[in-house]
């Protein structure tokens, strides 16, 4: 970008936000040239200009700063996504939302709530709670994730197996669209006339518009929660007891698993009474009314036990109940132990191929020579394999791509999907053809172009290169050099 024009840029977005919300100094913007997953693999990209708006005018104004300029608009939440669907991989102007974080309006007749899209997860369900009320999408970054973030990538969670991903708890959206306007669909009516274009914009990763206000459900606090842990002897156990809790007609509010290689590097930094001895530990939650999670928990142990389960156990205390959880919701971070990079992968099956795809995973890990953990969703069929690497040994970056293709693959050939909850990022585009024909492909992109014909929001992102104007290919941007894939 010309010099002169640079400055104009800056100019006109420090004209809307203020000189102290627009950062475009290299060191500056070094924070957001990522997003979390593995820059190794999804590259380096850094925006013209990294802008923070405190209302949605400002966010409306910014937008058309940036269509003025022709440049492309990356909307970013906490940078918590793992497929790069934060990354401005064609430069442009960065919106980021961490300073709209206000809970605007809490409708407890109707169940809603009306938020601002940097809120994050964790403090939406913290400030409500008092109320007897909930936000049902938790993924295991609810901490730190944003519900901009969650929207953008109809984010699931351990919750989602009873309660539905993101998409079944948003009834209404503000959007700055495309064209520079401003404007709500949605709304509170169980029913909406027209296109359900808050279906079209949930999970569309800012490629459709930027979310200035969601309008999302609140769910009742249960009157009853239980947590067990189960242990067992071998992955495919685990598996069987997984798919037999739910076909004798329970449905767990959460249904999680864990294999050896996790619970060793959990067990090592937070000591959560995971059993080192075993293969796979489930975590199970049941809540509801107290004399069914009473009968459902009996019910589990039970079931587990038929299963070749070492250990069924519940926890007593709301603290120990905390404590099973803190285990699986930072087991990610904890793999850092075991290994200085991981490639996440975030595939589906059905759940009665949870055993074979498991199996699978194993052959992959031996054939390709790499660890990889296991923390999933286990009731929803949703694999998370963490392939453990070192991206500066040369050749393990190229490794790992393959074997997470060979995975992919195999999942979708088991009736499953390309993602299960962390979207599609840079990372996953280019493997939509293998879930979807070429005219299913083409009529998204359609959908795509009748919001945004030029083709400047979070451009590269979703769409297979072919169905992309800017013909941006993550491996093909890969170049080998000396053994070793660098972006």
């Amino acid at each position: 970008m010309a010099t002169q024009d640079r400055s104009e840029l800056l100019r006109s977005l420090a004209a809307v936000v203020g000189e102290a919300w627009v950062v475009s100094d290299p060191a500056g913007l070094s924070v957001y040239q990522y997003d979390a997953s593995d820059e190794a693999i999804a590259g380096i990209h850094q925006p013209v200009a990294a802008v923070l708006p405190a209302t949605a005018e400002e966010v409306r104004d910014v937008v058309r700063v940036a269509l003025a300029h022709g440049l492309p608009v990356v909307p970013r939440g906490a940078g918590t996504g793992l497929a790069g669907g934060a990354i401005a991989c064609r430069g442009g102007v960065m919106i980021v939302m961490t300073r709209m974080t206000r809970i605007l309006e809490v409708h407890e007749v109707d169940r809603y709530a009306i938020v601002e899209p940097g809120l994050i997860n964790l403090d939406l369900s913290t400030a409500i709670a008092h109320r007897g009320y909930f936000f049902a999408p938790d993924p295991a970054s609810q901490r730190a994730c944003s519900i901009g973030g969650n929207v953008a990538n109809n984010s699931g969670g351990p919750h989602c197996l009873k309660y539905g991903v993101t998409s079944n708890h948003i009834l209404g959206l503000e959007v700055v669209l495309p064209d520079g306007s401003l404007t709500w669909v949605g709304g509170s009516s169980a029913e909406t006339p027209g296109f359900d274009l808050t279906g079209a914009l949930v999970g569309s990763e800012g490629t459709l518009g930027v979310v200035t206000k969601a309008m999302v459900r609140l769910t009742r606090t249960p009157e009853e929660v239980a947590v067990l842990l189960a242990s067992f002897p071998t992955m495919e156990s685990a598996s069987r007891a997984v798919t037999a809790i739910i076909a004798d007609g329970i449905l767990p509010a959460s249904l999680e698993m864990m294999d050896a290689l996790t619970i060793t590097a959990v067990e090592a930094a937070f000591h959560c009474g995971y059993p080192l001895d075993a293969a796979a530990v489930l975590l199970v939650e049941l809540d509801g009314l107290r004399e069914t999670v009473a009968e459902h928990r009996e019910a589990v142990a039970r079931l587990c036990r038929l299963h070749d389960a070492q250990q069924v156990r519940s926890a007593t205390t709301k603290a120990e109940q905390d404590l099973l959880w803190l285990g699986r919701k930072a087991a990610f971070g904890t793999l850092g132990r075991l290994a200085p990079n991981y490639y996440l992968q975030d595939t589906v099956v059905p759940r009665t191929k949870l055993p074979s795809a498991l199996e699978f995973v194993g052959q992959i890990s031996r054939d390709f020579d790499i660890q990889i953990a296991n923390v999933f969703h286990a009731g929803d069929g949703n694999l998370h394999p963490l392939m453990l690497f070192d991206r500066y040994r040369a050749g393990e970056i190229q490794r790992v791509l393959e074997a997470g293709d060979a995975l992919l693959a195999h999942c979708i050939d088991a009736g499953g999907s390309v993602s299960g909850e962390h979207g599609i990022g840079m990372e996953k585009k280019d493997a939509l053809s293998l879930v979807f024909t070429t005219d299913d492909l083409a009529a998204m992109a359609g959908l795509k172009r009748s919001f945004d014909p030029r083709e400047l929001f979070n451009p590269d992102k979703v769409f297979p290169t072919a169905f992309s104007c800017g013909g941006f290919n993550l491996k093909q941007q890969a170049l080998e050099v000396d053994g070793m894939y660098v972006v």
